[in-house]
C-alpha cells in the first residue's frame, strides 16, 4: 500500500515585483542571501538566480559571491553600534534624572515651580 504513495512537491510562484524587492534588499546591504533565505523560506539558489536576473549591478559572466567574513564583520559592527547607543541613552537618562531632582529641590527650597515656567 505504501508503495503507491507519492509526495506532492510544493511549487510556489513569486511575482516579479517580489523578486525585484528581494534583490533590492540584498543590493542595499540590509540583508544577506542567508538572511533572506531564512526570512522568506526561499531556497538559496532561487535567490541567487533572481540576483543574476534582476540585479542592477550584474554584468554578464560575473558571479555574485557573498563573503561570510564581511557578513560577520557587519554584524559585529552593528552590535558595537547598538552597545554605544545604549550607553549613550543610559547617560542621557542619568542626566535627565539628575536635572529632574534638581528641579524638585528648587521647588521645595525656593517655592518656584520651574516646570510651569
Amino acid at each position: 500500500m505504501r508503495k503507491n504513495i507519492t509526495r506532492i512537491r510544493k511549487s510556489r510562484k513569486y511575482s516579479e515585483e517580489f523578486k525585484r524587492e528581494l534583490v533590492g534588499m540584498f543590493e542595499s546591504g540590509k540583508y544577506s542571501v542567508l538572511q533572506l533565505e531564512k526570512l522568506y523560506d526561499i531556497s538559496n539558489p532561487s535567490i541567487y538566480n533572481w540576483i543574476y536576473k534582476f540585479s542592477k549591478h550584474n554584468e554578464k559572466g560575473v558571479r555574485v559571491v557573498e563573503m561570510k567574513d564581511s557578513h560577520l564583520k557587519k554584524i559585529k559592527e552593528l552590535e558595537r553600534k547598538v552597545k554605544e547607543l545604549e550607553q549613550s541613552v543610559g547617560q542621557k537618562q542619568i542626566k535627565i534624572d539628575y536635572l529632574e531632582k534638581m528641579i524638585d529641590i528648587a521647588k521645595e527650597e525656593y517655592k518656584i515651580d520651574i516646570k510651569k515656567n
